[in-house]
C-alpha cells in the first residue's frame, strides 16, 4: 500500500500526552519531526495510535482497518498517513483532531436550531456518500465517533474509527452483528446478512433523532427490549419535545429509521432534501439541548462504568493466569 514504514518511529515523531485508550492501544499526539522537509506532506502536529500486537486477539482486524483507512481521502474523513510497523506494536500516523466529540460540542454551544442540526448531518452524509461509493460500510456510527476537527466554532466534524468497517464486494455478504445497541440497524439484529451502507443510514437516522431532541429514540436499559424495538422501528415523537419541530425534520428522520434497508434513504438522497441544504429553520432548539446534555452525561457516565468493569476483568484474568503458572 505504500503507507508502510520499517524504521523507527521516534526517528520522525516527537511523541506528546495521551489523548485516549482502549483494550488494545493509546493514542498520543505527537510532533511530526521532518514537517517542512521536501517530500514530506504530513502535518507538523499528528496522532499516533500505538497498537499493543500483543493485546489484539486477531490482527487481521488492523490489517482491515488499515486497509480502508488507506482507500479514504475526503475532508470529513479522519486520515492516515503513514505506518510504523515494529515486532511488538504497530503505529498509525493519523491526522490530529482537536474539536471534541459531536454532542460535548452541541452541548456547550450558545444557541442551537434545526439549521445546526442539519449542518451535521450534511456534512455527515458528505462523508458516507464518499465512502458508499467506495463501497466501505463504517459499522460503528456513533457521537463519540464523529469528532470536530479543532476547537474553532466554524470546524468541520471528521468521521473516525474504522475498527469495523469493511469493504463490501458485490458477492459477499456481511454477517457480523456489531456496532453499539442504539444505534445498530434492523438488518444487522436479524443476523440473516447485509450488504449496503444502508447500515450507516440507520445509525444517522439514530444521530440525528437525538440532535433533534436530546434523547434516543430507542431507549431500554434490558437488551432484548431494546432490539425489540429497534426490529419493529418503535419510536414516536413525544410532546413537548417535538412539537416545534419542522415536518421536513420529522419526515427525514422517517425515512432513515425505515426497517427496509431497500426503502431506506440513501446518503446521496440526504444530500438532495431542502431540509439538509439550508432551508432548515433557525428557531432555538433550548429543550433539545437542555436534554441532551442530561442524555450526554448519563452515556458517559455508563461509558466509563463499563471500562472500569473492563479493567477489573481484566485484572482478574491475569490475576487468574498468573495462579495457573505458579
Amino acid at each position: 500500500m505504500g503507507l508502510f514504514k520499517k524504521s523507527e518511529v521516534k526517528r520522525n515523531y516527537e511523541m506528546g500526552k495521551d489523548l485516549g485508550s482502549g483494550n488494545f492501544a493509546v493514542v498520543k499526539q505527537a510532533v511530526n519531526k521532518k514537517f517542512g522537509a521536501a517530500g514530506n506532506n504530513i502535518p507538523q502536529d499528528v496522532a499516533i495510535k500505538v497498537i499493543d500486537k500483543a493485546k489484539v486477539e486477531d490482527m487481521n482486524d488492523i490489517q482491515r482497518e488499515i486497509e480502508v483507512m488507506g482507500m479514504l481521502d475526503h475532508p470529513h474523513v479522519i486520515k492516515l498517513f503513514e505506518i510504523y510497523d515494529e515486532p511488538k506494536k504497530m503505529m498509525l500516523i493519523m491526522e490530529l483532531v482537536s474539536g471534541g466529540e459531536l454532542f460535548d460540542r452541541i452541548v456547550a454551544k450558545g444557541s442551537y436550531t434545526e439549521a445546526d442540526a442539519a449542518e451535521v448531518i450534511k456534512t455527515l452524509c458528505q462523508a458516507l456518500s464518499y465512502m458508499h461509493a467506495k463501497k466501505i460500510v463504517h459499522r460503528d456510527l456513533k457521537p463519540e465517533n464523529i469528532l470536530y476537527a479543532t476547537t474553532a466554532a466554524d470546524a468541520p466534524i471528521k468521521v473516525a474509527d474504522f475498527g469495523l468497517a469493511r469493504v463490501v464486494s458485490g458477492k459477499e455478504m456481511m454477517k457480523t452483528a456489531c456496532g453499539t445497541p442504539g444505534y445498530v440497524a434492523p438488518e444487522v439484529l436479524k443476523n440473516k446478512g447485509y450488504d449496503s451502507g444502508a447500515v450507516d443510514m440507520w445509525s444517522t437516522g439514530v444521530i440525528l433523532y437525538i440532535l433533534l431532541c436530546g434523547f434516543p429514540p430507542f431507549y431500554e436499559e434490558e437488551l432484548p427490549a431494546l432490539f425489540e424495538q429497534i426490529l419493529h422501528a418503535r419510536y414516536d415523537f413525544p410532546s413537548p419535545w417535538w412539537d416545534n419541530i419542522s415536518k421536513e425534520a420529522k419526515a427525514l428522520v422517517a425515512g432513515l429509521l425505515t426497517i427496509d434497508p431497500k426503502q431506506r434513504l440513501t446518503a446521496d438522497q440526504v444530500l438532495e432534501m431542502e431540509w439538509v441544504s439550508g432551508k432548515a429553520p433557525t428557531t432555538e432548539l433550548g429543550g433539545a439541548k437542555t436534554a441532551l446534555k442530561k442524555y450526554n452525561a448519563s452515556r458517559k457516565l455508563k461509558k466509563a462504568a463499563m471500562g472500569l468493569l473492563a479493567q477489573q476483568r481484566m485484572a482478574r484474568l491475569l490475576e487468574a493466569g498468573r495462579a495457573a503458572q505458579s
